[in-house]
């Protein structure tokens, strides 16, 4: 049986955490033993797993559970896992190379004297990047498992590479972190979630990920501060008093002054996950590097937006609390003389894409209008950080479109999937990717891809579109929640929920909303979700439930 325990280590605690190791589901076998003594090689995790071994006399069938259930224990590189493995085999494993999250039970089935097959049904794989990837289907997975008898115990001598866990137990062995790219302008920084063990050894692979680059469904949206080619010229990465000492190679010699600094902000802000790093130093080959301040072009992080409910009441557009709504003099007149059924605001509050019954309008602060786009069946516009209007047919993804101010249209190449409907289109602030809520025969299908540009900044294409996890049901909309994850309102038959799927990680239930929800706004964090009822109520998440937040509302909009 597989023995978490908390840090510190206390007797008390292990027949709680054992009770929470049978709650993930893992496979059990031997009796609940104290751990070892803490190391310095796990540090950050709140439990820590400390499997058995095998027990003599195993079963074949008992020696697979056992070894499925070591796979939480990383401790001198999977050590006891190892132990369950022959010979010539053990060191030939590689358990790094992926996880697979399994949230139900599997089965044994006997193949041969000397193979087992272990089937399952998994909810995501993560590879040895860390790069987290949700399953899209429900087919069952097999892995083989043959054995062999030494010293008269069977032992398995072949594996596939990789190790199983449940759901709970992945979320306290790994941790997630967002490292961090440039968009091509070097204003914000874009968020790559990756998962990586909780264990002193974080804050290298981090600078390691960052050093090799983003994502492949990121590439050609976002760039790296760095010169190609640059590695971590030494094996780890050392923190002292809150500040990292990163050793770089020559390739970084390549930098300026400007890009130095920018190659210190965005190792600074991938290591904002690590709580023992509040600083970096940057050094090539043991020789310190001179790196100026950024100032005021530091870039920015996971920025927000205004608190208040931007809404559409009593015929007036602005910002709302339960007394009044304070009016967006410039734009309001217009914005409902058009008879808005959807808005998203610039951020600078100067301009809005607005769906209106005639098309996609952009409405300017100094009350004009412009018809962008006139075709029917149209998904609510987006306003991206260029100043472009994204427009695409609800029934053809593939007819994606970018109007400038100016009205000049451009096609973008796009990767959205055919056979499925656009219920929700939206950029996010970062503007280097799109998320798309698509309606696939009456069930929510949740993609987010990468917005790959010209040299003048021109939206040209989607880059690969990433499946994200979310609820299953009908699709109502769709919002950024933060730079880092995606808020999805959904109804299965008479009952609304709220899905917050992180852009890179698993999907958690918000809850749900009371009443007939409609539409659903963020920016600021899952804490700050806003809901529109049919009935004009705006809500708010309350921990695990939504309240009404006193406000009346004709349309809520999406704020930039």
């Amino acid at each position: 049986m597989t023995t978490p325990r908390r840090l510190p280590a206390v007797a008390v605690a292990i027949s709680l955490l054992a009770a929470l190791a049978g709650c993930a589901g893992i496979p059990d076998s031997g009796s609940v033993q104290q751990g070892d003594p803490i190391t310095s090689d796990v540090v950050d995790s709140d439990v820590v797993y400390t499997p058995n071994g095998p027990s003599v006399g195993s079963s074949q069938e008992q020696l697979l559970n056992g070894f499925l259930a070591a796979g939480t224990g990383p401790q001198n590189d999977y050590a006891v896992a190892r132990q369950f493995l022959s010979t010539g085999f053990a060191d030939g494993w590689n358990p790094r190379d992926s996880v697979m999250v399994r949230p139900g039970t599997g089965t044994t089935t006997r193949v041969s004297d000397t193979r087992l097959d272990y089937t399952f049904v998994d909810s995501a794989t993560v590879d040895d990047t860390g790069r987290y990837t949700p399953a899209t289907s429900s087919v069952p997975t097999t892995l083989g498992y043959r054995f062999v008898q030494e010293d008269g115990q069977w032992r398995i001598s072949d594996a596939p590479d990789g190790i199983v866990l449940t759901p709970a137990t992945f979320q306290s062995v790994f941790r997630s972190h967002a490292i961090y790219f440039y968009d091509p302008t070097f204003t914000y920084l874009v968020p790559d979630e990756r998962w990586f063990l909780a264990r002193s050894s974080t804050s290298t692979r981090i600078a390691s990920a960052v050093l090799a680059g983003p994502s492949s469904w990121l590439q050609g949206a976002v760039v790296s501060a760095f010169p190609d080619g640059t590695r971590l010229s030494l094996t780890a990465i050392t923190v002292d008093d809150g500040t990292a000492r990163v050793d770089l190679t020559a390739d970084a010699l390549g930098a300026d002054p400007t890009a130095r600094a920018r190659m210190q902000a965005q190792l600074l802000a991938s290591f904002s996950s690590v709580a023992a790093i509040t600083a970096v130093e940057l050094s090539v080959e043991s020789t310190a590097l001179d790196v100026p301040e950024l100032g005021q072009d530091s870039p920015l992080r996971d920025p927000t937006v205004d608190a208040r409910p931007l809404v559409v009441a009593d015929g007036v557009l602005g910002f709302a609390s339960r007394s009044a709504v304070s009016e967006l003099a410039g734009l309001s007149p217009t914005v409902t003389d058009l008879g808005a059924t959807a808005l998203e605001l610039s951020g600078d509050q100067t301009r809005a894409a607005v769906a209106t019954p005639e098309g996609a309008v952009l409405v300017r602060a100094d009350g004009s209008s412009r018809l962008l786009d006139a075709r029917p069946g149209l998904a609510p516009p987006s306003l991206d950080d260029r100043g472009y209007v994204w427009s695409v047919p609800e029934s053809d993804p593939g007819d994606l479109l970018v109007i400038g101010g100016d009205g000049v249209v451009h096609a973008v190449s796009s990767s959205l999937p055919d056979g499925a409907d656009v219920v929700t289109l939206r950029v996010s602030r970062d503007g280097s990717r799109v998320l798309a809520l698509l309606d696939d025969d009456g069930d929510a299908r949740l993609t987010v891809a990468a917005v790959v540009r010209d040299a003048e900044g021109v939206p040209t294409a989607l880059g690969p579109a990433l499946e994200l996890a979310t609820a299953t049901g009908v699709p109502v909309d769709a919002t950024w929640a933060d730079q880092s994850s995606v808020a999805v309102l959904t109804r299965a038959g008479d009952e609304p929920q709220v899905t917050v799927s992180e852009v890179g990680g698993p999907a958690t239930s918000r809850g749900r909303p009371p009443g007939d929800p409609e539409s659903i706004v963020g920016g600021n964090g899952v804490g700050r979700l806003q809901v529109r009822t049919a009935d004009g109520m705006v809500l708010e998440p309350r921990g695990s439930s939504w309240q009404d937040s006193g406000i009346r509302a004709d349309l809520l909009a999406t704020q930039r």
